[in-house]
């Protein structure tokens, strides 16, 4: 077997939570940030809560209102053609 091959692992790490839970865990990283966890994750708190991240929620539900109001207009179009 090869020696020195494994990162160094550290038992006590410290995750940090951006709601400003922190708890520790083994890992091969010593200080860890996450953007959510369990404390405020909406599977285990029972809450709906939308993580917008630069509009993406708002980008996506322009261009699904724009899709299906032109899908409208499409089927319009080619019922007045006939």
């Amino acid at each position: 077997m090869k020696t020195d091959i494994h990162p160094k692992y550290f038992p006590a790490a410290k995750v940090k939570c951006v709601c400003g839970n922190s708890y520790t865990v083994g890992s091969t990283k010593e200080n860890i940030e996450v953007e959510i966890c369990n404390s405020c994750h909406p599977f285990f708190t029972g809450k709906e809560n939308l993580v917008d991240s630069a509009g993406r929620v708002e980008k996506f539900r322009t261009r699904l209102s724009k899709k299906t109001t032109t899908s409208v207009v499409k089927k319009d179009r080619k019922t007045s053609k006939k």
